[in-house]
């Protein structure tokens, strides 16, 4: 009997196989290890699943530069934004279960949530924020919300001080905002927090046992990436972001293994392993289109038809077939998953540098083999659309240092600039004396520092550690030989925009 399944398992093993594309059976690992290397990635990891299989789950390269630990299939990396497809799911679920409405009004949950103009705030909807159209600009208010110390009812109760710049369900912006007041949403219905919702919802039912929603399960684990960054040059260790809580919309931690599983049910229509652990309606309603997310064409699909946003994914036309994806990315780390419901395919790629584009190209490059379309180096494509930035960068970096070398006096004595300054948004910053120039501190950020370097006049440049946050030109406005503002940018991977704090 022994041997009869073994052979059995054997031939299903072979026969999985032979399905498979060439690309996948014969070239998928030595094409991974070659694309690692141009965009100089430590550690990357793969979830394949076709039909109700798991064709790999793999992991590729190193946790650590200086541990060498292998990355496996149960190394835990942070999945970002993937976070919310579990944040839209389960307000869809919530539905379902007839404990609320996507069209009830969100202050009927949250009393204390508001929009600058209280119109607006009467108006929004759950699926509003779930939906990006709220009228705010990509990543507006991140700068306050990414990585602080504020809690998530204090980042809610202070939304209403971004002023959006487009006009109420007009103009898609992409808010994680928007997924926090959802995730608050979930606790104000069960009474249970949104972090303990996804545990008993997905987590539990799937199997996916190392997934966490906190920085302190992801610190304690043995197994798990850590984030780099490309400055000055090279790769570079950095500390992991702190995003508990945004939860709702980037804190999920996991793995290649456990998010197959996910994958599974996607693909099943909520079933997993013969069981429906979501209903398949539910599933649907997610996939279902809310906004409009940007045109349809794209520098590599020029073919494309339309880019629309449901519940935590991306909607999008590929090759004539429905594409549902979500990419995630945190300093250190860039991740992406694509799902093509009529292929009944799903696929994970996860990353430990947030330098790279082969994040999402490898993807495409694994979805473009299944769907038989003639090859092309997607990673060499999608490098021929980065290059060009990192060597922008580059160049900028260096007229920096050639221009702060010279040590240019600034147009007032360095004391001038001194002093606590406020925005409206953000709240106090602090600018002290410094060697040879300024320090800036931050109200809500105690780990992060910026140092300004005078560039001439009235305009610094400020180098800011961690350097994940980016290095800017920051201009002081004086009136009157007074100083009377400061303009505060930071890695547009964090927020677009461009914060002034008047000084007090």
């Amino acid at each position: 009997m022994k041997k009869i399944i073994v052979v059995f398992l054997l031939l299903n093993g072979l026969l999985l196989h032979a399905q498979q594309p060439a690309f996948i059976t014969d070239s998928l690992d030595s094409y991974i290890q070659r694309e690692m290397k141009r965009w100089q990635i430590p550690g990357l990891a793969i979830a394949i699943v076709k039909g109700d299989k798991v064709v790999a789950t793999k992991g590729y390269g190193v946790t650590d530069l200086d541990t060498k630990q292998a990355v496996d299939a149960n190394t835990l990396f942070m999945i970002a934004s993937n976070s919310k497809a579990f944040t839209g799911t389960s307000l869809a679920l919530l539905e379902k279960n007839g404990q609320l409405n996507l069209n009830d009004k969100v202050i009927d949950y949250l009393p204390y949530f508001a929009m600058h103009d209280p119109a607006i705030t009467k108006m929004v909807t759950v699926e509003d924020v779930l939906s990006h159209r709220l009228g705010l600009e990509t990543f507006q208010g991140d700068f306050v919300t990414w990585d602080s110390d504020l809690g998530r009812k204090k980042l809610i109760e202070n939304f209403k001080n971004n002023i959006p710049v487009y006009d109420f369900r007009d103009t898609y912006g992409y808010c994680n905002m928007g997924f926090l007041v959802a995730g608050e949403v979930i606790h104000a219905v069960t009474d249970t927090t949104w972090d303990d919702y996804v545990q008993y919802h997905f987590f539990n039912p799937l199997q996916m046992e190392r997934s966490s929603t906190t920085q302190a399960a992801l610190l304690k684990d043995n197994n798990k990436c850590s984030p780099y960054t490309y400055f000055d040059g090279r790769i570079q260790k950095i500390d992991y972001d702190n995003v508990d809580n945004i939860g709702p919309a980037a804190s999920i931690n996991s793995s290649v293994n456990d998010l197959s599983h996910w994958l599974l049910m996607q693909v099943g229509n909520g079933n997993y392993k013969g069981k429906q652990i979501i209903p398949a309606d539910v599933i649907q309603n997610t996939r279902s289109p809310r906004s409009i997310a940007g045109s349809g064409s794209s520098r590599l699909y020029k073919s494309q038809h339309f880019n629309l946003y449901g519940l935590g994914w991306f909607i999008k036309d590929l090759d004539g077939k429905k594409t549902l994806s979500h990419s995630g990315g945190a300093n250190g780390f860039v991740t992406n998953t694509v799902i093509i419901p009529e292929a009944q395919l799903g696929v994970v790629v996860l990353t430990n540098t947030d330098a790279n584009g082969l994040y999402e190209a490898l993807c495409y490059q694994i979805i473009e083999s299944y769907l038989n379309l003639p090859y092309r180096n997607l990673s060499e494509i999608y490098y021929g659309f980065y290059a060009p930035g990192f060597e922008e960068t580059k160049q900028q970096m260096q007229n920096w240092e050639k221009i702060t070398g010279k040590n240019p006096s600034p147009a007032l004595d360095l004391s001038a600039y001194t002093g606590t300054y406020q925005n409206p948004v953000y709240g106090n910053i602090t600018i002290t004396k410094a060697d040879k120039g300024l320090s800036i501190s931050f109200e809500h950020h105690s780990h992060l520092k910026g140092v300004l370097k005078p560039a001439g006049n009235n305009l610094f440049i400020c180098y800011y550690d961690p350097i994940s946050w980016g290095v800017k030109e920051i201009p002081f406005v004086v009136e009157d030989g007074k100083v009377k503002s400061v303009t505060i940018t930071i890695n547009d991977f964090i927020d677009f925009l461009p914060y002034e704090f008047t000084k007090l």
